[in-house]
C-alpha cells in the first residue's frame, strides 16, 4: 500500500480512544484545525501540524509522498453502519405507497406483506444475485462515506437460504471497498412452513443453522427479533445461547413496538447492542447502563415508516448508555445507505449534537461491533479509514442537509471514492 498524505485540511474531527464513548463523554470531539493525516502501509501513522511532521520525518522525506488536497474541508472518521439488512431480493415500494395511503406497517404485514414478502423473493434470488444486488447499494454506502457495515441475514428462514445470503455477504466483501461484518438472524421471523410449528423452527435455527453457520464461519454475530408477535424473550434467550456456544457474539433487535424485555435481555446476556429500542423502558435503560450495552438507535426506521415516536436517545445518553447509530438499510422499513441522513435525522429528531452523532456514527458504532482497537477514529494506529466532507467544519454536517457531504472516502489509506 502506497503513502498518502492528507493536506490543506480545515479541520480534523474525531472522537478518541478504542471504547465505546458514554454521557457527557459521547460529545467530547477532538477538532483540529490546520492539521495533516499521513496514512502508511494502510494505517494513520501522524496526525498533526505539517511542522511537527517535518519535525519528526525531515522535509525531504515528505517531498515525494503522494497527497492529497483536502480543498479547505473536514476529514472525520469512516463512518460505520451497524445494523443493516443488505443482501435481500426484489423490492416493496407497493407497500410504501400503502403506508401513504394509510396503513400500518403491521397491518400490510399481517395481510401477507412485510418480511415475508421479500423472504419469498429472496429464496428464489441465487447466490449471484444476492451479492450483484448488495454491490449496487455498497456504492450507494461508500459514495455516502461509509467504510464499514454490518450486514444481517434473515430474509432466507431455512438453513439453504441463510447460508446462500451469508456466503453473499462474505463474496459482496472481498468484491469491493466496504468491509462488511456478517450476523446470523435466522430468528427474524417464522418461515409460513412452520406458522404452526414455532418450537419446530426454534430447534432448526438452534440445532442445524447456528452449527452450520459456524463450522463455515460465515457470521460473527447471531441476532434474534426480540418484540411481542415475533420471538418472546424466552424464545429469544435461547436462540442467543445457542448462538454464544458456537462462538457466535449476541446482539438484539429489541422493544421497537413496545416494551418486550428486550433491553434487559440484552444486558443480561452481555450482548454487544439492542437495537432500535423506541419503546424501551426505564428498567432496560438502567440495565443497559449497568452491563455497558451498546443503544443502536435507528432513526431512520421511524421516519421511513412515518411513525412520531423515536428512540429516547437522551434518556439514554443521559443515563450512560453508549449510543451508536445506524441506517437499518432495508427494503421495508428504511431504505437508504446514507449515514449522513442518519446523522441528520438523529439532530432533528433524536436531539443530539453534532458531536454526539459523529461518535455514535463512528466510534460508538466501531465497538459495538467489536472494532474499536482498529477503526472509529482518527489515531495513529489505526486503520486509515476516513472521509473528507465538502464542508468548512463539523458544524456543517448537519447545518447544510440534504446533501451528499462526502467529498472523497479513503479506505486502508488509499482513495476509494472522489465525488469530484
Amino acid at each position: 500500500m502506497a503513502d498518502l498524505l492528507i493536506e490543506n485540511l480545515s479541520e480534523v474531527a474525531t472522537p478518541i480512544g478504542s471504547t465505546s464513548c458514554a454521557g457527557v463523554h459521547q460529545r467530547s470531539i477532538h477538532r483540529l484545525e490546520a492539521s495533516v493525516v499521513l496514512c502508511r502501509a494502510g494505517s494513520i501513522s501522524f496526525v498533526g501540524t505539517l511542522a511537527d511532521l517535518e519535525r519528526r520525518e525531515g522535509p525531504e522525506a515528505l517531498t515525494c509522498l503522494p497527497r492529497l488536497d483536502g480543498g479547505g474541508g473536514t476529514l472525520v472518521p469512516g463512518f460505520v453502519d451497524p445494523h443493516t439488512h443488505l443482501p435481500w431480493a426484489g423490492s416493496r415500494e407497493a407497500e410504501f405507497a400503502q403506508r401513504l395511503a394509510g396503513k400500518t406497517y403491521l397491518e400490510i404485514a399481517a395481510a401477507g406483506g412485510g418480511i415475508l414478502s421479500t423472504v419469498s423473493a429472496t429464496r428464489a434470488a441465487s447466490e449471484e444475485d444476492l451479492c450483484t444486488s448488495m454491490l449496487g447499494r455498497l456504492g450507494h454506502m461508500l459514495r455516502h462515506g461509509t467504510t464499514t457495515a454490518e450486514a444481517k441475514s434473515g430474509y432466507g428462514l431455512s438453513l439453504a437460504d441463510e447460508l446462500k445470503q451469508l456466503r453473499a455477504i462474505r463474496s459482496a466483501s472481498e468484491t469491493q471497498a466496504v468491509d462488511l461484518v456478517p450476523t446470523l438472524l435466522a430468528a427474524h421471523e417464522v418461515p409460513p412452513e412452520h406458522r404452526d410449528r414455532r418450537s419446530a423452527y426454534l430447534d432448526l435455527i438452534c440445532k442445524e443453522i447456528v452449527p452450520a453457520v459456524a463450522e463455515q464461519q460465515l457470521a460473527r454475530f447471531c441476532d434474534v427479533f426480540c418484540e411481542d408477535g415475533v420471538f418472546s424473550p424466552d424464545e429469544s434467550r435461547r436462540v442467543l445461547e445457542a448462538g454464544a456456544s458456537h462462538g457466535l457474539a449476541p446482539r438484539l433487535h429489541a422493544d421497537e413496538f413496545a416494551d418486550s424485555g428486550g433491553a434487559e435481555l440484552a444486558a443480561e446476556l452481555g450482548a454487544l447492542s439492542a437495537d432500535h429500542l423506541m419503546a424501551v423502558s426505564d428498567a432496560g435503560i438502567e440495565a443497559m447502563a449497568d452491563t455497558g450495552v451498546t443503544a443502536v438507535l435507528l432513526p431512520g426506521t421511524s421516519f421511513f415508516l412515518m411513525k412520531h415516536t423515536y428512540a429516547p436517545a437522551r434518556r439514554l445518553i443521559d443515563a450512560g448508555v453508549p449510543v451508536a447509530l445506524a441506517t437499518d438499510c432495508n427494503p421495508g422499513s428504511s431504505y437508504s445507505e446514507s449515514m449522513p441522513m442518519i446523522l441528520t435525522l438523529s439532530v432533528f429528531e433524536l436531539g443530539l449534537s453534532i458531536e454526539e452523532s459523529l461518535t455514535a456514527a463512528t466510534l460508538n458504532a466501531a465497538c459495538c461491533l467489536g472494532l474499536g482497537e482498529e477503526i472509529g477514529s482518527i489515531e495513529e494506529g489505526k486503520r486509515a479509514d476516513l472521509v473528507l466532507l465538502d464542508a468548512p467544519n463539523l458544524l456543517h454536517l448537519g447545518y447544510h442537509y440534504g446533501v451528499n457531504p462526502v467529498r472523497v472516502v479513503i479506505k486502508n489509506g488509499q482513495v476509494a471514492h472522489r465525488a469530484y
